[in-house]
């Protein structure tokens, strides 16, 4: 068997069938859990990216002073850091402003005005290039593009365990063809990208895990054999041809054997075990369990895990989007009815259960998202001022950061009166990025390319070191 590993044909593709999951393996959490790292405060992030472009102005950068027409209806409240304030409809999270440290000045500048750019940006710490601005949402993820921070931290870190130290769920957006870039491993190799787990809005306590395939009566044992293994790949055989060099096809196929073979793969991604009172308490929803799954990969040791928030479709008529932040319609309905509670109830119970399991000083929560939205409220694409939407804004977003050795508490920096601008302290994606390698230890990005030239993976970015 082993001569035919080492072949082209040995190659499993990992794209569409799934392992229900059972429970968390208890030696397996033990044994990753408390993994050191000797170099920062963090040992996992989870990032959680608001999908569409979360509105500054109406969640973490609140504007009471600006005209109305500016600041919409909402109220500000104070959170339980002095002089700290977000707005009214994020009480739970309120609660928590003394872990927050509310990042308002990131500087998203680059005005393609589309959300692939703004992924790529705020995932990799990357500014995109002129191919972003030639193609907009056509432009797919290349293989030469800057891998996703998430990736990185992987490929550093050392793996202690049966899981891959990048795991990202609830889905991969967006749909084909339209695969938003930045959320991949990209040019630091293809064995680094994430392994997805699919949600299901209808049975959101079951996570599936798409990146390994085992079709119809195919089972572990029948790839055991040499003849089930191989009838497995020639099914797949034209999908092989997708990939050019021999190295990438046994980088991958050692991957995915070893995640289908491995006992705490399949053990990994179910919510059984959970109480019903903290089921509730993140929020019985697909991005409420999401959280609650990325909890428990955290203390199974996975070092970076992301969630990405899956809009819910039936919300596309009300917000003129594709059912999550991407409002351009009726933004202020569709943050106060449904995307605000639904992200109070999961962030917040995610930052108290981390707390209270003693996890958050050594876990990093960060929220982001592809850009903000236009302060001034109207978009023409929903019937301007009447429609109450706000356009895509890529000039400036607020970021928050929590755990990890964050000093919370605080907001770095400022926008302008209107939120249209930074302010005062602008920073970049980059320098976001930077401040989440800090934290997690990752103080040497450099990497050597096919020709042995050294380079490194984010030149530009500055940790944020007052909020360290």
């Amino acid at each position: 068997m082993t001569s035919h590993l080492n072949t082209r044909r040995a190659f499993l593709q990992a794209s569409t069938a799934a392992f229900t999951g059972m429970t968390f393996a208890l030696g397996l959490m033990q044994s990753r859990a408390h993994a050191a790292n000797p170099n920062g405060t963090a040992r996992s992030t989870i990032l959680f990216f608001l999908c569409g472009g979360h509105s500054h102005i109406d969640t973490f950068d609140p504007k009471p002073d600006a005209p109305a027409d500016y600041r919409g209806p909402f109220e500000t409240i104070q959170t339980s850091a002095p002089g700290l304030f977000i707005s009214e409809h994020l009480p739970k999270t309120a609660k928590l402003g003394h872990h927050l440290a509310v990042v308002r000045s990131v500087d998203g500048k680059v005005n393609t005005n589309d959300h692939h750019a703004g992924y790529y940006h705020n995932l990799t710490g990357h500014e995109p290039d002129e191919s972003f601005k030639r193609l907009g949402n056509d432009r797919t993820p290349f293989p030469d593009d800057w891998p996703f921070m998430g990736t990185v931290v992987g490929m550093k870190r050392e793996r202690s365990g049966a899981l891959p130290n990048v795991i990202t769920l609830p889905h991969m957006p967006s749909r084909k063809p339209y695969t938003r870039p930045g959320q991949f491993a990209a040019r630091i190799g293809v064995e680094y990208d994430p392994l997805y787990l699919d949600g299901d809005f209808d049975n959101p306590l079951t996570f599936t895990a798409p990146s390994l395939t085992l079709q119809g009566d195919i089972s572990t044992d029948r790839i055991l054999s040499r003849n089930g293994l191989l009838e497995t790949l020639d099914r797949d055989r034209n999908q092989l041809e997708q990939f050019a060099a021999a190295h990438t096809w046994k980088k991958q196929q050692a991957r995915a054997l070893e995640l289908l073979l491995s006992a705490g793969t399949t053990d990994a991604f179910s919510l059984d075990g959970e109480s019903e009172a903290t089921i509730e308490r993140y929020g019985k929803n697909i991005n409420g369990m999401s959280l609650l799954m990325a909890r428990r990969l955290v203390e199974a040791g996975v070092p970076f895990i992301t969630v990405f928030w899956k809009g819910d479709t039936s919300l596309n008529k009300k917000c003129k989007s594709a059912g999550s932040w991407d409002t351009h319609g009726n933004n202020f309905g569709c943050l106060k009815e449904d995307l605000l509670p639904m992200f109070d109830q999961g962030y917040s119970a995610l930052l108290e259960d981390l707390e209270q399991r003693g996890l958050l000083k050594e876990t990093l929560v960060m929220v982001t998202s592809e850009m903000g939205r236009k302060p001034k409220i109207g978009d023409p694409r929903s019937g301007g001022e009447s429609g109450q939407g706000r356009d895509h804004w890529t000039y400036c977003l607020t970021d928050v950061l929590a755990g990890g050795g964050i000093r919370g508490g605080q907001a770095y920096g400022s926008t302008d009166r209107l939120g249209e601008f930074p302010a005062d302290l602008a920073c970049s994606p980059a320098d976001v990025t930077a401040t989440v390698y800090k934290a997690m230890g990752i103080n040497d990005l450099s990497i050597q390319d096919s020709e042995g030239k050294v380079y490194s993976l984010l030149e530009h970015g500055k940790p944020l070191e007052s909020l360290l």
